[in-house]
């Protein structure tokens, strides 16, 4: 058990008998109140984001969570498949609990998936991944005004703003915690 003023994000807490992960959290002391914290939790259950208000002498409890290195392989209309790269068991996750990490992930990926009591919850997404670009607008030879950056669709379906030297079929570097275009890959 941990106290709430130790929560951080990124956590995954028990919290009602569900398992949460943190999203944020605020310590806040309003005037002659004492102090509290304000979090935002989402249901590794099904999903759904709660604001929840703890006092700081709250004890939380933190879930261990195992970590397995894996690698994604295919998907099928409502699941997500991965292999153990040690014992070659395969896993499957449903796309709800993935969320937005779909968009990351491509055949022979290697990411992380997180167990509780034996059961998958979620994955750890590497920092960058390296998606090719499958359409975007063409650059105007001669433009002399800078237009700055312009959307890519990549392979997975994720929208990025790229420089406008990015034409269709490059492949680049993508920041998994902020979706935004590093560099060329």
């Amino acid at each position: 058990m941990i106290s709430a003023t130790q929560l951080r994000r990124g956590m995954t807490i028990v919290h009602n008998g569900d398992l949460y992960k943190v999203v944020s959290f605020q310590h806040v002391t309003p005037g002659n109140w004492r102090g509290m914290v304000q979090t935002k939790l989402k249901s590794l259950k099904n999903g759904s984001l709660i604001d929840y208000r703890f006092r700081s002498e709250d004890r939380v409890e933190r879930a261990i969570l195992e970590e397995t290195e894996m690698e994604y392989l295919y998907n099928d209309t409502t699941d997500y498949f991965f292999m153990n790269t040690e014992t070659y068991e395969q896993v499957s996750i449903p796309a709800d609990l993935l969320g937005d990490s779909i968009l990351y992930l491509t055949p022979n990926t290697k990411i992380k998936v997180e167990f509780y009591d034996g059961k998958p919850v979620g994955i750890e997404l590497p920092l960058v991944v390296e998606l090719k670009v499958v359409s975007t607008e063409p650059t105007l030879k001669g433009a002399t005004v800078d237009r700055g950056n312009k959307p890519a669709t990549l392979e997975t379906g994720l929208v990025v703003q790229v420089p406008p030297f990015i034409q269709e079929g490059d492949v680049i570097k993508v920041d998994t915690a902020e979706g935004k275009y590093l560099s060329r890959a």
